[in-house]
Formats: structure tokens, sequence, C-alpha cells
């Protein structure tokens, strides 16, 4: 069994040559008045990397989680990886955007400023995140390329305002579509990942291209199949772990970092116990994913209202 600190405390080196830490806190649809409080605790038992987003609408409470572990000395934030976000209705804005960002969270520099979505909305809409059409849908401006919102993410590359720059939710085709025109490689591909969608395509172009994944929904969500499914709780008994920490521990294991999304003090803390998964766990999990495959049941848990098709190799690829 590996011992809880070390794994917990991997770092990933990235293409920038900068080190990620393999466990991250996640902060998406935590509640407001928890955030703070969260982040500050996480901070104080030993996590370094911090993942948050503008859409998230909780910037400001990250950021006075983060000050707060600061002041008390807990870390300097020289020792801190925090990632935010460009939201789709800023894409015509990227360096306005992360001034916005970086205000909201009371920081001169993110570690890494992330493309959420490769997709712009409407920036003067009816809403200023969530711009919808009269029929409800979104309200999108799909003549804006991906591609020129890159162009301006990589402009801030040296401002010091992003010490590296990346994607989310980006499937190969969409990789490939950036890489054909990008001078700066993304430094993250932030996907939603786990044994239930392993997407194994766009994390082995990733790995080839130098792209490091960082994995989000890990567990999957409420009424996910992972926490009872025999392979994985057979590999939790086998290391005297629960499913949660074989789930966590998974990513690590397979050269990915992994955010772990809790409010829960003890969570936060039971979060750090990963262990080190040898070859024979990592094939029980593996035959558990190749058996869906066959079976065409991956499945995927964040299902963003776009109506587009995003290029990702499973059923529900089209979101």
């Amino acid at each position: 069994m590996g011992s809880t600190s070390t794994v917990a405390d991997t770092r990933f080196k990235l293409n920038t040559g900068a080190e990620i830490p393999a466990l991250g806190l996640g902060t998406w649809q935590s509640g407001p008045g928890e955030v703070e409080k969260a982040v500050a605790h996480a901070i104080s038992v030993g996590y370094r990397h911090i993942d948050t987003a503008f859409a998230y609408g909780n910037e400001g409470e990250v950021g006075k989680g983060i000050k707060a572990a600061i002041e008390s000395g807990v870390v300097k934030r020289e020792d801190l990886f925090v990632t935010t976000k460009l939201w789709s209705t800023w894409h015509y804005r990227v360096e306005q955007a992360l001034d916005k960002s970086l205000e909201n969270l009371g920081l001169d520099y993110v570690d890494l400023y992330l493309v959420h979505w490769p997709v712009a909305m409407n920036p003067n809409g009816n809403h200023p995140n969530i711009p919808t059409l009269p029929d409800g849908s979104r309200d999108l401006h799909l003549n804006h390329s991906h591609i020129n919102t890159w162009k301006d993410m990589e402009k801030l590359v040296g401002s010091g305002k992003a010490k590296a720059i990346g994607v989310c939710n980006y499937s190969r085709p969409y990789l490939e579509e950036l890489l054909a025109q990008a001078t700066v490689v993304p430094a993250v591909n932030q996907i939603e990942n786990h044994p239930c969608l392993p997407q194994q395509e766009a994390v082995d172009f990733c790995k080839e291209k130098g792209i490091h994944i960082t994995a989000y929904s890990p567990l999957g969500s409420t009424g996910s199949p992972l926490l009872t499914a025999e392979p994985i709780v057979e590999v939790a008994k086998r290391k005297g772990v629960d499913p949660a920490t074989v789930l966590l521990s998974w990513h690590i294991s397979r050269g990915s970092s992994v955010l772990a999304k809790s409010v829960n003090p003890s969570r936060i803390e039971g979060n750090r116990n990963l262990v080190a998964l040898d070859d024979a766990d990592m094939a029980t999990i593996a035959k558990y994913t190749n058996d869906l495959a066959s079976k065409n049941a991956f499945q995927r848990f964040v299902f963003p209202p776009f109506k587009l098709d995003f290029g990702f190799p499973d059923k529900i690829g089209r979101v």
C-alpha cells in the first residue's frame, strides 16, 4: 500500500517546466459561505492545488480562503498552484477576463488559466454569464473560433498574470484543430474523467503532445455507479481503503492530476489518504472500462446545454 502523504503530494511536470500538484481541491458547485473555509482548511491539511473558475461565482471566496491561509503562515503564495478559467461570454476580452478573475481572487497572478469551453457566447446578451435566445437555448457565437480565443490566450504568456495557459473540455478533434495553428501548446487539458468515461483517445493524444490531463468529476456524480462498481470495490478491499480513494488514486497512477471537490473538513482530509495502485489494480479497473466500452456504456455526467458536438468518442458526446 502506498504512503498517503507520498501519493497525495505527488507532482507532475508541465510543458512549461513548472510542477502541478497531483491532488487539487475542486470548488465547482460548492455553496456560498462554504468555499472560503473549505479552501483555508484544505491548505492547512496539505493541499497546494486549488481550482476555481469565473463561472463558478466563487473566486472571491476562494481568494479569501487563500489569503487566510497565507496570513496565518500556513503557506506562501509561491507554494500554491491556483487555477481559474475563462468563461464563454469573455472570449472576446481574454486579458480583461483574467484581470477580473485576479481582482476577484485578490491575487497578482494565477498558475494556470484555462479556456473553460471551446465555444463563445454572446458577450452582450440578456445575461452576463448565461445569455439565452427567445427559445431558451444558449446565445452562442459560432462564428468566433476557439482558435481566435487561444491566440488571445497566448498573448498572456510572459505577462506575469498567468504562469501557464491551457484548455478544458477539449476532445482530440478540437486539440488537433488548435495545435495546427497554436504557437503555444496548452499546458493542461482539464476534462471529465473517471473509469466510466476514461476518454483514452484524448488522454493518449495529450500525452503524445506533452499536454497534462487534469480530471474533474472523478467520482462521477449523484447516482454514479462508480462507488459501488464491483471492480472498484474489489480494489478498495485489496487496499483497505474506500472506493472513493481508489477512484482518486487511479488518476495519479495513470499520470493525471485530479480534483477532489468537498466542503466537508473530514472528507477534505480523507481525500488525501491516497494509495499507489499497482499493475494488478490498474488491470482490474482497465477490464472494467473495457467491458463498458464493449457495451457502448460509457457515461458522461457533466452536460453543458450547448447542443454542440465536441467530438467526444462516446455515445453521448453530443451535448
